[in-house]
């Protein structure tokens, strides 16, 4: 099990947080760097035994996690950002490490762009009034934009919106000219 701890668990993202602040030692860490989409990235990832009183709230839970991701920018600008998890994961730093950059990799691949390009989170339908119904049409034209070559959902929409031929194209249907 491997949790990430979201900005809405404030307090348990304080509690964490302050595990891994000032000079306390941790041994249990691991780094990689990667570049994709013209932008360096370290991933520095440090985990320690939780604390008792962080078990007795997480039940199984044996292991909190800092990530801190710093992105180089092409204009040379760092960005860090520190994650929180909780894991019953007892592995290698290497191995958890890997686990956690898969689970982000598919955030940046289809939660991301749904939040940011879509606007999925902003919708005003209640669950049972729409809402898969939505959610079904945007993983759809997801998958069709990246299965017709587009980087960006964004970058497909703002070709695309005008040209229904195109559109229709990408899903292998073919308009007659009759």
């Amino acid at each position: 099990m491997l949790l990430t701890v979201k900005g809405n668990q404030k307090t348990l993202s304080r509690q964490i947080q302050c595990q891994f602040q000032g000079k306390r030692q941790i041994s249990f860490t691991a780094t990689a760097q990667g570049k994709k989409h013209g932008r360096d990235t370290i991933w520095e990832m440090r985990a320690k035994e939780a604390p008792d009183h962080i078990k007795a709230n997480w039940p199984g839970v044996s292991w909190i996690i800092e990530m801190i991701t710093t992105t180089v920018t092409r204009r040379g600008h760092q960005v860090p950002r520190a994650h929180y998890f909780l894991t019953s994961l007892r592995t290698k730093p290497e191995a958890l490490l890997r686990l956690i950059r898969q689970r982000w990799s598919i955030e940046n691949e289809w939660h991301w762009p749904r939040d940011t390009q879509l606007h999925e989170d902003a919708h005003r339908y209640a669950k049972r009034n729409g809402a898969p119904l939505f959610l079904f049409l945007r993983t759809v034209v997801m998958n069709q934009l990246r299965n017709g070559g587009y980087r960006s959902v964004h970058a497909g929409q703002q070709e695309l919106s005008h040209d229904i031929k195109a559109i229709l194209a990408l899903g292998g249907v073919a308009m007659s000219t009759t």
